[in-house]
């Protein structure tokens, strides 16, 4: 069982009080979710990782082409991928990536950051 780390989807973000404003907290909820994959010590044998990602390539851009997936991105490093997902439910995004050919096999673990608009902003608007 892989851990995923799962993060609340909303962010809470506190503007500290000035004479123009008075403390308020301002709640955005999630529209997207960041995921970094990073392959694990097991798909570092090449042998053993190449006959799954036959299988992982074809499933991503499905993901990709359902719209799940909406940019996609290899580390510079070779070191994993970079997706940003059309989601807002980091359990539904955990169970689809852990669904995944390199997830079942163990040779890829997530990161999971939910993305919402810059609340603040909101401040800048006026009624």
């Amino acid at each position: 069982m892989h851990q995923v780390a799962t993060i609340d989807t909303h962010l809470k973000i506190k503007i500290m009080p000035t004479e123009q404003n008075k403390p308020i907290a301002l709640t955005t909820t999630a529209t997207k979710i960041l995921v970094s994959g990073h392959l694990t010590e097991k798909a570092k044998d090449l042998a053993a990782r190449m006959p799954v990602m036959t299988k992982e390539v074809p499933a991503t851009v499905q993901l990709y082409l359902d719209g799940i997936i909406e940019q996609w991105w290899v580390k510079p490093d070779a070191s994993g991928v970079v997706f940003l997902l059309n989601l807002i439910d980091t359990r539904k995004a955990s169970d689809l990536l852990n669904a995944l050919p390199l997830g079942i096999a163990g040779m890829m673990e997530f990161e999971l950051i939910p993305l919402g608009p810059l609340g603040p902003l909101r401040m800048l608007l006026t009624s």
